[in-house]
């Protein structure tokens, strides 16, 4: 029976900021057998990338040590600076179950390479969401809190030793987040103005953790290159608040600063059902069923039953 997870790891670096890093990382993320890359997405404003790998867990597991192995050697954190929160060359590595996998196998394969990463590159982590050993570290922004800068002083207090090592980021490297989770959609809406402000405040009001919408994870941040605001999102559960509920709210928000959304953008892949839910929202779709009237999803039911 095929076993399939995916990862989608987030690094401190871009091409646009580190080419030679960036291209260094993107190397290793093809070498391992039984692994694709199927999406590497770059931003300088944010100085940050994030890859989209599938294959068996054993490939993916190793490909997830080989790369926060590159990015230690090719990422100093006292150097970067960019839009995102981050901790660590690698920030985070999420595993999701994909085929046959349960979320219970991804939590497992989580704390095989957070020991690993341990043993061996001496880079500390911290588990998170499904793999949270507490209810303090499910949600990453918690997890992710005081950056790399403030993390030394933040691995001192009690409630915050790192799941796997020591009580001190490694000097170059930071610290990483690794655990399980169902998919979610990275998410970003830009505004037609130059105040990040506005999208600071718009991303108040709709995040989870500001009493805005549940699933919904949101910051404004400015991107510098091309003058505007952006209110950049996680969608960890789209089927609870699907995409269609936040964007007509950041647009009703945006109206209301006087301006408006001139485009947005999806970060990795996503699944193919957040959008079809799109679709059948704004087409107002009577009796829509995906499953069934969709080409594509026979497609793959006739492949799988060859």
């Amino acid at each position: 029976m095929t076993k399939l997870v995916e990862c989608i790891p987030n690094f401190s670096c871009s091409k646009e900021k580190d080419e030679a890093a960036y291209n260094a990382l993107v190397e290793v993320a093809k070498s391992v057998p039984g692994c694709t890359l199927f999406d590497a997405q770059t931003d300088g404003n944010h100085n940050r990338c994030v890859f989209t790998l599938i294959g068996s867990p054993e490939a993916i597991e190793e490909v997830a040590f080989r790369l926060t192995k590159k990015a230690a050697e090719v990422i100093d954190m006292t150097k970067h600076h960019g839009e995102h929160s981050r901790m660590g060359a690698t920030d985070v590595i999420p595993f999701v179950p994909t085929v046959n996998m349960t979320v219970e196998e991804c939590v497992e394969m989580s704390k095989r390479l957070g020991k690993r990463i341990w043993e061996e590159l001496k880079i500390p982590s911290f588990l998170y969401e499904d793999s949270a050993t507490s209810p303090d570290r499910v949600n990453l922004a918690n997890v992710r809190k005081g950056q790399f800068e403030g993390m030394p002083e933040k691995l001192l207090q009690p409630e915050w030793a790192p799941d796997f090592g020591e009580r001190k980021i490694h000097p170059t490297a930071g610290i990483t987040a690794i655990g399980a989770r169902m998919p979610l959609v990275a998410f970003n809406i830009n505004l037609a103005t130059s105040d990040v402000n506005i999208a600071k405040k718009i991303a108040k009001v709709i995040r989870g953790s500001s009493g805005g919408f549940k699933c919904c994870k949101a910051m404004g941040f400015m991107l510098e290159d091309r003058g505007i605001a952006q209110v950049s999102m996680n969608m960890v559960n789209y089927e609870v608040t699907p995409l269609t509920v936040v964007y007509e709210m950041v647009d009703s928000l945006a109206k209301r600063y006087g301006t408006y959304i001139v485009g947005s953008e999806l970060v990795g892949l996503t699944p193919a059902k957040a959008l079809l839910d799109c679709a059948e929202y704004y087409l107002k779709l009577e009796n829509f069923d995906c499953r069934n009237q969709v080409m594509e999803y026979h497609i793959i039911d006739m492949e799988e039953g060859e």
